[in-house]
């Protein structure tokens, strides 16, 4: 079965799926999208998907518009090498950690972040009402790291000894974090986020491990 996936290059959300492939060792082909031409509302693919957002999963007949979903999907599809685990308690440990990520981690990433790599704008002045919301946003990005570091004490991945779902959310969050440190190394120094690697060391060496895994490559942002 030819899998596609159609998304934007650096977009989070259709880097989860490409992870999901990559952990299942499932081939698949990329459709790049430009956003800045507006391609994801060209009207071929709202044929696909009318949100006009990023993922869309083709595979053959099937058309899914979630990224979630196609994580479950595949896992469905092709039972090996799962992603949601092989018993209902890890299972059940998977999909918190997926929906906390999705609801908590993604919603602190894209306050602090889409100004800055999506706007390109500078973080804001000092003592003013837009800087107290960056910096609180900052905080609440700080305790999922830290939720994210306290799981990787024992144990190589999120939830357990093989890459899953909740390492497919998880990972371009914080790849996000050090795109930033890479991009915008002032801004991100003013608020104490340059040395990630000691701040989390668990995490930090998490995502060297993903980094290393065969085929991950394919899945890294084309303009990074």
């Amino acid at each position: 079965m030819q899998i596609t996936v159609y998304t934007v290059s650096g977009a989070p959300r259709g880097w989860r799926v490409l992870l999901g492939l990559t952990f299942k060792r499932i081939d698949y082909d990329i459709r790049l999208l430009e956003a800045s031409k507006g391609e994801h509302k060209a009207a071929d693919y709202l044929e696909l998907n009318p949100r006009g957002t990023v993922p869309t999963v083709v595979a053959g007949n099937i058309v899914l518009r979630d990224s979630i979903g196609s994580l479950a999907w595949l896992d469905r599809q092709f039972p090996d090498n799962p992603l949601f685990g092989k018993t209902a308690d890890q299972a059940a440990d998977i999909w918190q950690i997926v929906f906390e990520a999705d609801d908590y981690l993604r919603t602190a990433i894209n306050d602090v972040f889409f100004p800055l790599l999506v706007k390109g704008e500078p973080f804001p002045d000092p003592d003013t009402e837009e800087a107290a919301e960056t910096t609180e946003a900052m905080e609440r990005l700080r305790f999922e790291c830290q939720r994210l570091e306290d799981l990787l004490d024992e144990q190589p991945y999120l939830a357990g000894n093989s890459a899953s779902a909740a390492d497919a959310v998880c990972f371009p969050e914080i790849r996000l974090i050090q795109r930033a440190v890479e991009t915008r190394y002032d801004d991100m120094q003013a608020y104490g986020m340059t040395k990630l690697a000691e701040q989390y060391p668990n995490l930090d060496a998490w995502k060297s491990r993903i980094s290393n895994l065969e085929g991950y490559q394919k899945t890294t942002p084309v303009h990074w």
